[in-house]
């Protein structure tokens, strides 16, 4: 392939991570950075850098990992704080609160209620996001928003698959603790299931969230209790993956393209 061919190449290709991966990563600058404008500085520059290094990406036809990683060296560079791991870990009975008198409500009826539920939940989300120390966050915006699987993560964080399943793990359950303490409440129902069974329950939950595929239990081999705390973990993860933009602005497509010819 000649130079013409390879630019054109790279053009084509990069247009098209625009497309797909423009406002994920945004979504994802957004909580890494923590402003709007820096979340659009920090896309622009992930990009003018991968529009620079296209030539020295081997596996052009699964660049995701590599432009998440560009993304986030590019931040660290930016010299964003970054705050670490908490100096305390919620036990799980804490997180799920089994003693509780009262559960989300998460049956609101039809339209609007549905609809103001949802918002409820993303509002809440976010909050719950941003309390989040960033080692936990990262993995999991990286995971429900990107839609990267655990190898990828690992591989754009430069971790363990073990630590970023930890981190995942203890990220969704702070989120479903925030969701479960914002939502609207009705009576809880007795516990019929023991403790031991609701944590193996979650624990395979958390596992089909890592592993992409179905829950392999249905709702009705799950206690009233098992079926909220589910809920709102599958409603925490949906939350997430509603903070991406469909598309990104004219005006921001506009200045990333500026910005790559300014590069080239």
């Amino acid at each position: 392939m000649n130079s013409s061919d390879s630019g054109r190449t790279r053009d084509r290709e990069i247009e098209r991570l625009l497309d797909t991966e423009g406002p994920k990563l945004l979504a994802f600058a957004g909580r890494f950075c923590g402003s709007e404008s820096e979340a659009e500085d920090l896309l622009q520059e992930t990009f003018a850098r991968a529009y620079k290094s296209w030539d020295q990406l081997d596996d052009k036809a699964n660049a995701r990992p590599w432009l998440y990683s560009i993304a986030r060296n590019t931040c660290q560079r930016m010299h964003r704080k970054r705050a670490g791991e908490p100096a305390r870990l919620e036990s799980l009975d804490e997180l799920l609160a089994r003693s509780t008198v009262t559960v989300p409500d998460l049956d609101p009826g039809a339209d609007p209620h549905r609809s103001r539920l949802r918002a409820e939940a993303r509002e809440l989300v976010e909050r719950g996001l941003s309390a989040l120390p960033p080692d936990f966050r990262i993995p999991l915006v990286l995971a429900d928003v990107a839609e990267l699987s655990i190898a990828e993560i690992a591989a754009v964080l430069g971790i363990k698959e073990a630590t970023v399943k930890t981190r995942l793990h203890r990220a969704r359950l702070k989120l479903r603790a925030v969701l479960a303490a914002g939502l609207p409440q009705r009576k809880a129902p007795p516990a019929t299931h023991s403790r031991d069974v609701c944590l193996d329950l979650i624990g395979a939950r958390l596992e089909a969230f890592d592993r992409g595929v179905e829950f392999p239990y249905s709702p009705e081999e799950l206690c009233e209790r098992c079926r909220s705390v589910l809920g709102t973990l599958q409603l925490a993860s949906e939350s997430c993956a509603a903070l991406a933009p469909e598309s990104l602005s004219t005006a921001l497509r506009d200045r990333l393209r500026s910005g790559l010819r300014g590069g080239n």
